[in-house]
């Protein structure tokens, strides 16, 4: 479909009716779907999902997991601006032969997933201490609330769940993990909470570099690009998902069939990674709303994490985990280490490895996450730091630094490769 500048009816007023159109369809589709009986519903609903059919899609992904694990939801108290009583789906996992000294290793999961797509790091993390990881709140099973549309108030929601479910669980004192949206969350809540953090490792995160982007270069977009923005830019990121209807578990696995790949090894049936992730995001867009009321027009945080991160106290240590293809901008972690002198700040980039690095050298992943443990236990415990041994890889990280150039190379980032320690 081609948007020309000129036409018969004001691109304006076009949008307007593309998007009441959308909205009016969904409605009616809904009310048709209440009016039919319970046992056709099932069959004629248009975004075929329900709370049981994640739980079960749940359970399915989670069967791989061989360590014994516990699932609950969580009650927590209220968050402010969030009606209601909310409750957090978590899964707590403590091997009976962990020592009661070992730090809890606590997991935060980014946009669009949810905690069982953990499943190729859970064994590997929790054999030496506990490991615990929720769903976010408006997001898996976890409660879906009706968030702020303010960026600032949005965060400080999710912090004040984050913070909310610590209590509630009785942690006081964690390595805490996330990747990519959840990155930037945790790192929201140390800025907030830092005593409760014994060190926070940012798995590829989204949110910290500045969009700069000179305001003639908008102007010079095409003309059908502004348009295309404009009709989406009412839309929740994964409205699309929801709109395809019955086709959507079909959409899931040809979009993104890059995702099931990264788990093929482990799980043989690529539809349950599929089933997952549609009933993750089929449900009530809560913290999909959330996500977008922190964001730009085209995916940026409207409050980047990189000017605001150095400031987290400097007693809290801090690794970024990229992969070396990752979309994601590695340089707020060099700018970061380098403002942070006076505190630890490492950088690992895991060669070969994508966005989902936790996925995509789930091996490496593991073995790096388990050693800042071990130095975490050994610090806390001990206040002794373990020698690191810096692995370097020629790899490819892109529109990171120039390898060639050692001048440019911070002496704490490392290239990982399979022996990282």
């Amino acid at each position: 479909m081609v948007f020309e500048e000129r036409s018969t009816l004001p691109v304006s007023r076009g949008l307007w009716l593309v998007h009441n159109a959308c909205l009016l369809v969904d409605s009616i589709l809904n009310r048709l779907v209440d009016l039919i009986p319970s046992w056709l519903s099932g069959y004629l609903r248009w975004c075929p999902t329900s709370a049981e059919q994640l739980e079960q899609a749940e359970k399915d992904l989670l069967k791989y997991v061989k360590n014994a694990y516990t699932t609950r939801f969580i009650p927590i108290e209220a968050v402010r601006g969030c009606s209601g009583q909310h409750h957090i789906w978590s899964l707590e996992m403590k091997p009976p032969e962990v020592a009661s000294e070992k730090v809890p290793l606590v997991m935060v999961h980014g946009f669009a997933s949810g905690l069982a797509l953990w499943v190729l790091n859970l064994d590997e993390l929790s054999r030496e201490r506990p490991v615990y990881c929720f769903d976010l709140l408006g997001f898996g099973r976890s409660s879906r609330p009706t968030f702020s549309s303010n960026a600032i108030e949005v965060e400080q929601q999710f912090v004040e769940s984050i913070e909310n479910w610590r209590k509630a669980m009785g942690l006081e004192r964690f390595v805490l993990l996330g990747h990519s949206m959840g990155g930037f969350l945790v790192s929201a809540y140390a800025l907030q909470h830092p005593s409760h953090v014994a060190h926070l490792i940012l798995a590829d995160p989204w949110g910290f570099p500045e969009h700069h982007l000179p305001s003639n270069k908008t102007l010079q977009l095409p003309a059908w690009v502004k348009a295309v923005s404009t009709v989406l830019r009412p839309f929740n990121p994964l409205a699309g998902l929801r709109a395809a209807g019955p086709l959507g578990p079909r959409l899931v696995e040809k979009v993104r069939p890059d995702i099931q790949r990264k788990y093929e090894h482990i799980i043989k049936k690529p539809e349950i990674i599929s089933n997952y992730i549609y009933h993750c995001n089929a449900q009530m867009p809560s913290g999909e709303g959330a996500f977008k009321a922190m964001t730009t027009q085209f995916g940026w945080a409207r409050h980047p994490m990189v000017n605001r991160i150095p400031d987290l106290h400097k007693g809290v240590p801090m690794t970024f985990v990229y992969g070396s293809r990752s979309w994601i901008d590695k340089q707020p972690g060099i700018h970061v280490q380098r403002l942070r002198e006076d505190s630890d700040v490492d950088i690992e980039i895991l060669d070969g490895a994508g966005h989902h690095v936790y996925a995509d050298r789930a091996d490496l992943f593991n073995d790096i996450v388990s050693g800042i443990c071990r130095s975490v236990d050994n610090i806390e415990n001990d206040g002794h730091l373990p020698a690191r041994k810096q692995t370097w890889l020629a790899g490819e990280a892109q529109g990171c630094i120039d390898l060639e150039d050692e001048k440019s190379i911070p002496a704490s980032m490392s290239f990982a490769s399979d022996n990282p320690w």
